[in-house]
């Protein structure tokens, strides 16, 4: 019996193990499938990377939140790096290494939380640091004793920066921006020391327990980029980070680390030029690069509509299980397709092309127009490729649309296991 070209798996450049012997019909659809191998694969690059480097690699969760698979996490990276308290509650519960946290703004709610359970915070601005500051550094010294026992670094602060240097060609995605909410600007640094000494307070008194500065601006990109944005920081802020109270310096994430072509060797001699020129421990927070060709999204045709040429309603959805094909925007890869660009158009190396989309009402529930190499019937899986990072975490249900289950496999040795199902009541308990 031939093997049907749709489940074929794909051969990826660098020979990483990736979905070896997987059967798409042995999971419910949709489904969001990891290997656990693809994972550890990345893993290992990224603790080879660090320890060359001598810096230490958090883990986004914004990026990927598997659980399932936190396991491996813990064995390879320094920690995690939150986008809020619930990010940082998973980091703490899941993975139980460093926490890092970075918002925009906090309530204070949250703060209190997050005082107990994270180790740096990262503010906005420094005016937003003077107003937590006094609850910051209280929690700091009531916890010094506790964490010193535990063999914990102390609770730490810091301030996010805007390097006003944009190496992204997609602005919703560019922190450097005109009119970016995302860190601080020189400028307004200085105008905000300037307005807290006017009110008596000293730079010194406003600094008190910042020990570290933050920025991310990098989007799915190399380490060229990066090159060029820590010139553009060395210029702007590079007193800043000779203070001695500085001792630590997050470079973000958006490095692709874990892609074949990444210069790992540029970034193994940035990170350590940057630690010794400013006496500071480096942090790296790749979220990509953690889960990059480590999961599918498996689903299955619903109708073949016709107009103007074949319309394929799948048990999917663009906006609600991978907005980013919309907000980006991208069109994914599919196993045994060939992407066609434009209107859907005859391939001239395979048998039938179509226009894919999903279940809700939205029009423009479009994935794309795809050649295959046999026309689509109902119940055919079709497979999505790479869809474990930012997938996974900006799904919705629009619609009242059921989310796709997920699944753990491991093309190392075979293993298979649904871990996660999603029904009426995840829908409902949503809204009410």
């Amino acid at each position: 019996m031939l093997q049907d070209p749709l489940c074929e798996v794909p051969v990826l450049v660098d020979g990483r193990p990736y979905f070896r012997g997987f059967d798409p019909r042995a999971v419910p659809s949709p489904c969001f499938v990891v290997d656990r191998a693809a994972i550890d694969f990345n893993l290992r690059i990224l603790r080879d990377t660090a320890l060359a480097g001598e810096c230490k690699m958090l883990a986004a969760l914004k990026a990927f939140s598997c659980f399932a698979v936190f396991d491996q996490l813990r064995d390879y990276l320094w920690g995690a790096c939150a986008s809020g308290l619930h990010e940082a509650l998973l980091a703490r519960e899941e993975i139980g290494r460093e926490v890092h946290v970075f918002s925009p703004a906090y309530t204070e709610t949250d703060l209190w939380h997050l005082l107990k359970i994270a180790d740096h915070i990262v503010f906005n601005n420094l005016s937003q640091w003077r107003r937590f500051q006094q609850p910051c550094l209280a929690a700091a010294s009531g916890q010094a004793d506790a964490r010193l026992r535990e063999g914990r670094e102390p609770l730490s602060f810091g301030i996010r920066i805007n390097p006003e240097h944009s190496e992204g060609t997609t602005p919703i995605y560019d922190p450097c921006a005109p009119c970016s909410r995302l860190g601080v600007t020189r400028a307004r640094w200085n105008a905000e020391i300037s307005e807290a000494a006017a009110q008596g307070v000293s730079e010194d008194v406003l600094l008190e327990g910042i020990s570290g500065l933050h920025f991310h601006s990098l989007c799915e990109q190399g380490a060229e980029p990066l090159e060029r944005t820590l010139h553009a920081i060395r210029e702007r802020w590079g007193d800043v980070l000779q203070r001695s109270r500085m001792r630590w310096f997050n470079m973000g994430g958006g490095h692709h680390i874990t892609k074949p072509d990444y210069n790992r060797s540029l970034l193994v001699r940035l990170v350590r030029d940057w630690a010794k020129a400013f006496d500071v421990d480096v942090y790296l927070e790749p979220g990509e690069a953690i889960a990059i060709h480590s999961g599918i999204l498996v689903t299955s045709v619903l109708d073949v509509h016709q107009n103007e040429g074949p319309q394929v309603i799948l048990d999917t959805s663009a906006t609600c299980h991978m907005p980013d094909t919309l907000e980006m925007p991208y069109t994914p890869e599919i196993w045994g397709a060939e992407i066609l660009s434009g209107k859907t158009q005859q391939s001239p190396v395979a048998a039938w092309s179509a226009r894919l989309g999903g279940q809700t009402c939205l029009a423009g529930d479009v994935i794309g127009d795809y050649a295959f190499p046999r026309p689509l019937g109902i119940g055919d899986r079709v497979i999505f490729d790479d869809m474990a990072h930012y997938t996974m975490v900006k799904t919705s249900t629009f619609n009242g649309i059921g989310l796709p289950a997920i699944a753990i496999y491991d093309s190392r040795t075979g293993e298979l296991q649904v871990v996660r199902e999603f029904g009426y009541c995840d829908f409902r308990n949503r809204l009410s």
